[in-house]
């Protein structure tokens, strides 16, 4: 398997990824960006984005990390799609340690095994992402960023005087419901229990709010339409009965699941398995550094997951500097 050495490996070619690439190529870091999937992330299923500063009208996600990805080029970068990072460990090489002159400080510290390859990096940023929990039933994959949506900041405002439809009953499912009666004229909460798991602030909030009704110990079972979702089938857990409701859009909030599996041994995670990180965007593990919707922060949005990406590359540039 062919070995290539570089200062600066970026896992993930997301918002957070090319935000950092942009940032290490203006450093310039020799580096390399892969992802194990077309470039662009979880966004460009996003039919529309109208709060990305610059961008007066609604463009959808695929657009925006479209021009994103095309600024990358302006820097030359290559974004290596479809290339697996499939395991992350410490590089071991007791060679360099013994010629390197600061104190047996190894030069290079970390490899990623691909299908094809191996990097060999000075430092790491996992730009990973996490991908939300999913209901799994007929027609959920085909109706997404077609009114299935699982980001109220960010598709809200496109169901203006329209009906919603929330899943979930925890605290982000409540607070983004409470978020769409600024534009929808009803929002219907499903959830499978019958009664909240929100804590009780939220839950009084959304009880005194005339247009949020819930639909308790309640699934969505299928999803329907043509070229755009238009109805649901919902099943009451309690009597089994089925019905069709119509509803201009769905928005699930049942989990999400940051995709830090690549470094949970070696980095230290929160209790949902997000990676923690200070100000600086450094992980625990000296040398590896993360931005994004992986990491432990309080917004997941494609504007601070791009902000995250720039101050991960600038805190990397000045980790390897000091190495050398």
């Amino acid at each position: 398997m062919q070995e290539i050495k570089t200062d600066l490996l970026i896992v993930g070619a997301g918002p957070a990824g090319l935000g950092a690439a942009i940032y290490a190529a203006r450093s310039a870091l020799d580096f390399k960006i892969v992802d194990k999937f077309m470039a662009g992330g979880q966004i460009i299923n996003t039919e529309f984005i109208g709060n990305y500063p610059g961008f007066k009208e609604n463009l959808s996600g695929f657009d925006l990390m479209q021009n994103i990805i095309e600024h990358c080029k302006k820097f030359n970068i290559t974004i290596e799609e479809y290339n697996s990072c499939n395991k992350i460990s410490i590089y071991e090489n007791p060679d360099e340690c013994r010629q390197n002159n600061k104190s047996c400080i190894k030069p290079y510290k970390f490899i990623c095994r691909t299908d094809s390859e191996s990097i060999i990096s000075r430092a790491l940023i996992i730009a990973t992402g996490a991908s939300p929990k999913r209901l799994y039933v007929e027609g959920e994959s085909e109706y997404i960023g077609k009114g299935i949506s699982f980001c109220a900041t960010c598709d809200g405002a496109l169901y203006k005087d329209r009906e919603v439809m929330v899943m979930g009953g925890g605290n982000t499912a409540i607070q983004e419901a409470l978020f769409l009666t600024k534009f929808a004229k009803k929002v219907y909460v499903v959830h499978r229990r019958d009664e909240l798991r929100a804590v009780m602030l939220l839950q009084n909030r959304a009880f005194e709010d005339k247009k949020i009704e819930f639909l308790y110990s309640s699934v969505i079972e299928k999803f329907i339409g043509k070229e755009r979702l238009e109805e649901v089938l919902i099943k009451n857990l309690k009597n089994k009965t089925k019905y069709t409701k119509k509803i201009d859009g769905v928005f699930e909030y049942i989990g999400i699941n940051p995709n830090s599996k690549l470094v949970k041994d070696l980095v230290k995670l929160d209790e949902g398995g997000f990676i923690i990180t200070n100000f600086n965007m450094e992980t625990t593990y000296e040398g590896i550094f993360a931005a994004g919707d992986v990491r432990n922060t309080p917004l997941r949005q494609v504007i601070t997951a791009t902000s995250d990406g720039a101050v991960a590359a600038s805190y990397a540039d000045k980790y390897i500097n000091d190495l050398l």
